[in-house]
């Protein structure tokens, strides 16, 4: 099986009006995709903002979650953070993932927007399951990862979409239906006693 990892990235992502931005790290992303990531057996949860005040924010969170007050608490949720490293580009991430895996990561972009070219869940996760080769999985925030990030992509994956026409899931969300749909295990029917 692949090694994967993800990342949510902080820039280069769109706004609104498809203008190349960089949004702000919160607190709820690092907390809750790192409790994904950990659940779905991710190698590492890269949090990509070049804005470099912010990255003492995320250590600090990190730093609590690890070796400080809340790990007494919740030592779960420890484990889970653990896997969070903050870093200024997507270049940065994947040079990590190639040092510590030996090759350089297959990207797998994930958009709301449908098009050409996109793979489906089913076939991204039997490559996943086949193919050695490290994965990192990359999630934009504002409104999406911009061109430049979109056109390096070795894999596009299909939109999420439900039976109405809204389609503003909050990356926290999307990051736990694609990681469920690229990993997740059917619980077994339930048998009446």
């Amino acid at each position: 099986m692949s090694p994967v990892y993800c990342a949510l990235v902080h820039y280069p992502v769109v706004n609104r009006q498809g203008e190349e931005v960089t949004t702000s790290v919160t607190n709820l992303d690092v907390h809750d995709i790192a409790r994904s990531a950990r659940t779905y057996g991710l190698r590492g949860y890269f949090v990509v903002s070049p804005i470099e005040a912010q990255h003492p924010v995320v250590q600090r969170i990190v730093e609590h979650w690890v070796s400080g007050a809340g790990t007494a608490r919740f030592p779960e949720r420890g484990e889970a953070i653990a896997l969070v490293k903050v870093c200024l580009s997507v270049d940065d991430a994947i040079a990590a993932i190639e040092a510590r895996e030996g090759q350089t990561p297959r990207l797998v972009v994930t958009s709301a927007k449908p098009g050409a070219d996109r793979s489906s869940y089913a076939e991204e996760a039997e490559r996943l399951r086949t193919n050695s080769r490290p994965a990192l999985l990359l999630f934009g925030t504002g409104h999406g990862l911009s061109d430049r990030i979109l056109q390096r992509a070795d894999v596009f994956l299909e939109p999420i979409v439900g039976p109405t026409d809204f389609n503003h899931l909050s990356v926290r969300a999307a990051v736990a239906i694609t990681l469920d749909r690229l990993f997740g295990v059917e619980s077994p029917p339930n048998n009446p006693v």
